[in-house]
Order: C-alpha cells, then structure tokens, then sequence
C-alpha cells in the first residue's frame, strides 16, 4: 500500500505544479515568485524552505515534472497503438487537442523557457528533456524495427518538428500545423522502415 504524502510533500507538490503551469504558458521572466506562492496557496516561507536557490530551483524542479508526466504519456500511447503510424498519429493529435483545450496556450512544457535566456542549470534542464525526449523518441521507433542511425535521424527531425508546429499553431490558432507534420512524420517513419521480408514460395 502505497503511503499517504506528508503535508510537507503535498506543499512541494503544490509549488512544483503551480510553476509548471506558469511556465508552460507564460515563459521564466513573466512567473514570479509572488505569482507562484498566491496561485498555489502555500506559505512563502516553504517555498525557500523546499526550494533554497528560489526561482531556478523550483524551475528546474518543475521542468523535471513536467518532462516526467510528458514522456509517461508518450509511453502510453506507444504502448496502446497497434502499430508506428497509429502511435506517431495518437501522439500528433494529443498535442494539438490539449493546445486547442487550453485556448492556445499551452504548447510544449518547456518550450516558454527554452526561448528564453535563463541561467546555466535551467538551460540545462531543458537541454536534458529535449535529450530525453529525442532518446525516448529512438526507443521506441527502434522496437517497431527501425535501425537506431535512421531512428536518431528521424527523432531529431520529429522533436524539432513538433515544436516549430506547436509554435506556429498557437500563433495561427489552428491544429492544421500539427496536422501537417503527423502526416510528414509518417510519410517518413513508412520510409525509413526496413522492407518486409518477400512471402516464400510455396514448394511444388
């Protein structure tokens, strides 16, 4: 049985949640501190308390949960779809219908502090989800057979992709950006896929 979290857990958990969400739709220099402790509810003085090197720590804290829950979801539509083309589609439309639900605004969960010029460990910690993200990607195009050179490849091309599209989509206020490069995407995973293996002959 699975333990219920202290009112010190549920606090952290507060803050760590009220910054993702700031930072997912309003960028690092636009949330501050204030901002964060009367959206969440908790006490300033546990903010320092869980979180002593203030913003940059809670940041990095709340990029990290937000690369957690984003890379569980991917595995859970990879794992539910019957084959690569399904997965890549389940993927595409998740996205644009959680952009489209939020009223265009909530894109990638790190791509508002990635444009931004922020300090070395946040820089760092997008940098690590990006990575995780493209490695996650080569994973599991690999499991569907794709050699891992071309899987790379592509799964530079499919995060860079996706981000451009979900910028372009909140700007235009539209899914047929994130449309476009599900169907590219596709079109190019059926490309770099091994050939099947020709039927045998049946012997006389």
């Amino acid at each position: 049985m699975t333990a219920e979290p202290t009112k010190g857990e549920r606090t952290r958990k507060k803050l760590v949640d009220t910054t993702a969400a700031l930072l997912r739709s309003q960028g690092y220099h636009a949330t501050g501190l204030s901002e964060i402790v009367a959206a969440s509810g908790a006490p300033r003085g546990s903010l320092y308390f869980y979180f002593p090197g203030g913003k940059d720590d809670l940041a990095i804290a709340a990029l990290a949960a937000s690369s957690d829950a984003w890379c569980a979801r991917i595995q859970a539509m990879v794992a539910a779809a019957p084959d690569l083309g399904a997965a890549l589609e389940a993927i595409v439309t998740a996205i644009a219908d959680e952009l489209e639900a939020s009223g265009w605004v909530h894109g990638c969960p790190v791509a508002a502090v990635a444009l931004e010029a922020t300090s070395e460990p946040v820089r760092a910690a997008i940098a690590a989800h990006f990575q995780r993200w493209i490695e996650l990607s080569v994973a599991h195009l690999t499991s569907f057979g794709m050699a891992r050179q071309p899987a790379r490849e592509l799964s530079l091309v499919a995060v860079s992709a996706l981000e451009g599209a979900l910028l372009t989509a909140r700007a235009l206020r539209s899914r047929e950006p994130l449309r476009a490069v599900g169907r590219t995407l596709r079109a190019m995973a059926q490309l770099a896929m091994p050939p099947a293996p020709a039927p045998r002959k049946k012997s006389r």
